[in-house]
């Protein structure tokens, strides 16, 4: 079994007569991005600060590559604190300062580096990030998802090994929130850094987290992959994780199944009890990183919903269209099976073409597609396996080239 990168281990904090922590226990994994959620107010931001070393705790051991921080000296202490970095709650984006000065601000603090090397690695960091052009622009002058992405390579200047981000989508509309965790996502990939994020997201962070830690009373409820999260049976986990408070009337527990699930299950009844098939579609946006690369993140979220809208133009009150993941959206035909479903598509796809999906001008060559895959259910179905049938059917889908 590896080693986690940080062991906290029966972390105890106090603030006068306030326990915000109550014995603390977690693993956070080298080159994975670890998600905290729990209640407001519940000690999520505190216990980030315990990890960064900005608070001490009063009983406990942090261990990093299994070495006590307590037992490290001084100049092992400062070494550790150049590994880390943080994306402030807000971006903390200084506005008097130009967008090359706030990137480069963290180098100019910490090395001793000529002028000309910083300017190098801030443009290198500018370029990854797609906002080289603007270092002369102040943050005020920036749309919202620039700011993010200016405070992103901020945290990225000192090339640390571990990014800790603070409610990183506060005050953020929802395509532009999750074109912040798409961001999140996509450069971890890039850069390899491990990942700590704390975020009310849900269900949207469980896409592009390897582990949640949900923090309740002051202890670590649940430590697990987001499919296990999702999975449990603890009330208070799902009253959560679904919006619902404690005491809900039990008549409405089924409410808590994620939606796609719930409507699946009320399909499946409607076809085990009348005989009345349906038909799953899942349209899956093969290359939006191209999207990435030519546009903002938020492009990239844009183009899926626009594209939500065409099919809810098209469907039936009885159907269902809703986002799956950061790159899918699962359509669920009610009396449909799979021929029809294929001919909804193709009059979809007849449809779209020509329009402005993505409302931006890329050059000529640029192109993006979104697969379309099939399943038609059965008396035994699962939601799994058909969202397995149409992900690999691959005789069965579509390709609509939006240029």
């Amino acid at each position: 079994m590896k080693t986690p990168l940080i062991q906290l281990n029966d972390i105890h904090k106090s603030f006068g007569s306030n326990r915000v922590l109550d014995g603390i226990t977690l693993s956070i994994y080298q080159g994975e991005i670890t998600t905290i959620i729990g209640k407001s107010g519940g000690g999520k931001s505190v216990l980030l600060k315990h990890i960064i070393g900005l608070l001490e705790p009063d009983a406990g051991q942090i261990l990093f590559n299994g070495q006590p921080l307590s037992g490290m000296k001084r100049p092992e202490r400062k070494a550790l604190k150049r590994k880390f970095s943080y994306m402030f709650q807000g971006n903390a984006l200084f506005d008097s300062l130009t967008v090359y000065e706030n990137v480069a601000l963290p180098l100019k603090e910490t090395a001793s580096l000529p002028e000309k090397e910083i300017r190098r690695r801030a443009a290198e960091k500018m370029t990854h990030l797609d906002i080289l052009g603007n270092e002369d622009k102040y943050p005020s002058q920036l749309s919202g998802g620039m700011r993010k992405r200016v405070a992103l390579a901020r945290a990225l200047m000192t090339d640390p090994e571990i990014i800790l981000f603070d409610e990183p989508t506060t005050g953020l509309d929802p395509i532009r929130k999750n074109a912040v965790l798409s961001m999140i996502s996509d450069y971890q990939k890039k850069f390899g850094f491990t990942g700590v994020v704390v975020s009310h997201e849900i269900p949207d962070i469980f896409y592009i987290s390897q582990r949640i830690a949900m923090l309740n009373n002051g202890r670590i409820l649940f430590e697990g992959s987001p499919d296990e999260i999702q999975r449990t049976d603890v009330p208070e986990i799902r009253n959560f994780i679904y919006g619902y408070e404690d005491g809900q009337d039990a008549h409405t527990k089924k409410d808590r199944q994620p939606y796609v699930e719930r409507r699946f299950l009320q399909e499946m009844v409607r076809l085990q009890n009348h005989h009345i098939t349906f038909s799953l579609v899942l349209f899956t946006f093969d290359n939006i990183d191209k999207i990435y690369e030519h546009a903002e993140h938020i492009a990239g979220q844009t183009v899926m919903e626009n594209l939500a809208l065409e099919i809810r133009q098209k469907i039936a009150i009885i159907d269902s269209c809703s986002r799956f993941g950061l790159n899918k959206i699962v359509l669920l035909l009610s009396n449909a099976d799979r021929i029809q479903a294929h001919a909804f598509c193709e009059s979809l796809a007849s449809d779209i073409q020509g329009k402005d999906l993505i409302e931006i001008k890329p050059n000529p060559e640029f192109c993006f597609s979104i697969s379309v895959g099939f399943a038609q259910a059965t008396q035994n179905s699962s939601l799994e396996s058909l969202l397995e049938t149409a992900e690999f059917s691959s005789n069965l889908f579509y390709k609509f080239k939006v240029c």
